[in-house]
């Protein structure tokens, strides 16, 4: 089958990085994450991702936080079995594939129309999933979501490209439509933010970032009465470290103590409202 993408902009092409560190990822002897549809995505596409100048360690840090997400859509799925999940800014991303979806649940990956459109031709059919094409700075897009059950939305990188007040907003809207849930992304730190625009794995976004960052994670409590942290996940402090090559785990055992050190790399926030 010949597959013929719609032409990304800028924005939509940032889908790559995450989806090649996935896939480099999956081809280590012992993956961490073991995204095999994102692997197998890169290799039907032929996709060039050196030129994306993804290093091992990054491959393996952008695997480790799509595990934390998973992980947290897992459990709140088990306990929720008539969930709602949303994955923002999905991407080629194939997580309701990655967890076990009850079979009263949905899920709901929601990107621009362009994405959706390239999702329809490389990301298989899920029986519980269903994409939506969506602009999420448009508040008309919850329509027609169910707004009658506890949802869990999950966001891989997509903060990066968002200002403050615009990321609220888009919470806010999603607080306001469900009776409750929760709510995970990766969080930038103003060195994080900094840095991004300054290292080579920086190059694909860089000039589109526009998030300020933010150190305190108690930050988006401000947001809305209803929001609470329920972890700042310092990713240097996760078990799964003992799984890095060596190099990169003693790096982080290193920083570990420190969370100043910590939140300047990868770092996961998980919310309850």
């Amino acid at each position: 089958m010949t597959i013929t993408l719609p032409a990304f902009d800028q924005l939509e092409n940032s889908l790559w990085l995450t989806l090649c560190g996935r896939a480099l990822d999956n081809r280590r002897d012992h993956p961490l994450l073991g995204d095999e549809l994102a692997d197998q995505i890169v290799r039907t596409l032929d996709y060039d991702y050196r030129s994306l100048k993804i290093s091992p360690s990054s491959a393996i840090y952008i695997a480790h936080r799509a595990l934390k997400l998973d992980q947290i859509s897992q459990d709140f799925v088990s306990r929720h079995p008539d969930a709602i999940g949303l994955d923002l800014g999905a991407g080629l991303d194939s997580r309701a594939h990655r967890i076990e979806l009850p079979a009263t649940a949905d899920w709901y990956d929601v990107d621009f129309p362009e994405v959706v459109a390239a999702r329809g031709q490389l990301v298989p059919v899920h029986p519980r999933a269903h994409d939506l094409a969506a602009d999420l700075a448009n508040p008309s897009w919850l329509d027609t979501i169910p707004s009658d059950r506890p949802a869990v939305v999950v966001a891989d990188g997509l903060l990066a490209f968002f200002p403050l007040a615009e990321w609220s907003a888009i919470l806010n809207r999603i607080i306001d439509h469900f009776p409750s849930g929760e709510i995970a992304f990766n969080g930038y730190s103003t060195f994080a933010v900094k840095a991004a625009k300054i290292f080579p794995i920086g190059k694909a976004v860089r000039e589109i970032m526009r998030s300020e960052g933010f150190d305190d994670p108690r930050t988006p409590e401000q947001w809305n009465p209803k929001l609470e942290l329920v972890k700042e996940i310092l990713m240097t402090r996760e078990p799964e470290v003992e799984q890095f090559p060596a190099g990169l785990r003693w790096a982080n055992k290193l920083s570990a103590p420190s969370e100043s050190l910590s939140r300047r790399g990868n770092v996961v926030l998980h919310y309850r409202f």
